[in-house]
């Protein structure tokens, strides 16, 4: 099992989640975060004075997977977030080692 973890721009969350419906993703989580990657902040104008805005609005969706579908989740993921501009985002996929369902107390593939 995969945890998955995306880190996109909010205005792309319609694309990601329509993905993955797609691919049968039955669940994920959804966090406003803030952060900064390669593009180190930028300077913006707010009523015409400048400042520096390191951190810009970022969305992290983390959703569990089976191993045999979270390369298929990444493609779909890149499709429907990559605009090709700086700050499109990241993937980052850790293993999972046990899962549980806390109503039911299935554990491992079939809590997914």
């Amino acid at each position: 099992m995969k945890l998955v973890t995306i880190v996109i721009d909010p205005h792309r969350v319609d694309d990601v989640r329509n993905a993955f419906s797609s691919l049968g993703v039955q669940g994920a989580t959804l966090t406003e975060i803030e952060g900064y990657g390669r593009h180190c902040g930028q300077a913006e104008f707010y009523r015409g004075a400048e400042y520096d805005k390191r951190f810009r609005p970022k969305i992290k969706l983390e959703t569990a997977v089976h191993d045999d579908v979270y390369e298929q989740v990444i493609e779909a993921v890149v499709a429907a977030a990559r605009t090709g501009r700086v700050g499109d985002g990241s993937i980052l996929v850790t293993e999972l080692e046990q899962v549980t369902r806390v109503r039911t107390g299935e554990i491992s593939e079939a809590a997914i």
